[in-house]
């Protein structure tokens, strides 16, 4: 029974070999080291778009996203468009970790202005329908016995989608960043909008390909052909091993114990 069982258990193994080089062979790496809420956003924006995409946990606990290797540059391309995956900003914490001895007065408020910069960034670039946001803070260092002391300013740019109507959004920005910074007046903010030369496209569900009862993405169905000419190749060889194994069997039979003539005994 072992030799009889020896070829599927073989099959088998080649098998499932086969499927994973296949599977790793055809996947490539897009981003690394995402948050879930980052991995999440990408892989749904991707597959409305009807492009395959996975999640892969790391050993650090981060992301990976990961799509067919036809697909990568339509998949950047795509995600460019929607502005995944957003800039990182740093924080007050990050700015103000204490490094070295002690730091000098210039240095902390270059820090500071820094500092604002790309918390109000990270503000305005959370608004529906902006790709990508920065703020430029402008604080003199005015002398208090100076009389005609220069005001503080900020200008804002954002890059937006094409069809957003950006114009309500103004004001609001300004009020953001002035009343963000201390001394710093409505006026003092210029808000600078730009729209993306990219079209934007609605986000409508992808089109789903039936192959053999099943409903899959148009992307998979060639990956799916593929495994199963292989699942089918492995069970035509798994088929001839064992009507071989039995021909040999019966051939040892045959061998073993002769066919008697019929006739009476002698």
């Amino acid at each position: 029974m072992n030799i009889f069982w020896r070829p599927i258990t073989i099959t088998r193994v080649l098998t499932l070999a086969l499927m994973v080089l296949t599977l790793q062979a055809c996947s490539v790496d897009l981003y690394t080291n995402l948050d879930e809420r980052e991995a999440n956003e990408m892989v749904a924006t991707l597959l409305s778009k009807g492009i395959a995409a996975n999640r892969v946990l790391q050993k650090d606990g981060k992301l990976t996203v990961t799509v067919d290797e036809d697909q990568f540059a339509q998949a950047v391309a795509l995600l460019n468009t929607a502005g995944l995956p957003k800039e990182r900003f740093a924080t007050l914490g990050t700015v103000f970790k204490q490094e070295g001895l002690v730091a000098s007065p210039v240095q902390e408020r270059a820090q500071m202005i820094y500092a604002l910069s790309e918390e109000l960034s990270r503000t305005v670039s959370e608004i529906d329908g902006v790709l990508a946001a920065r703020v430029h803070v402008v604080l003199p260092d005015n002398d208090p016995l100076q009389r005609n002391a220069i005001p503080a300013s900020a200008s804002v740019f954002i890059r937006h989608e094409a069809d957003l109507d950006v114009n309500p959004l103004i004001p609001r920005i300004k009020t953001l960043v002035a009343n963000s910074i201390s001394g710093l007046s409505y006026e003092k903010v210029s808000v600078v909008p730009v729209a993306s030369q990219r079209t934007s496209e609605p986000a409508t569900g992808a089109e789903l390909t039936s192959f053999l009862g099943m409903w899959m993405l148009p992307a998979s169905v060639a990956k799916a052909k593929l495994i199963f000419g292989c699942l089918a190749g492995a069970l035509l060889a798994a088929m001839v091993s064992l009507g071989y194994l039995a021909w040999q069997k019966q051939s040892r039979r045959r061998k073993v114990y002769p066919l008697q003539p019929y006739g009476p005994a002698k």
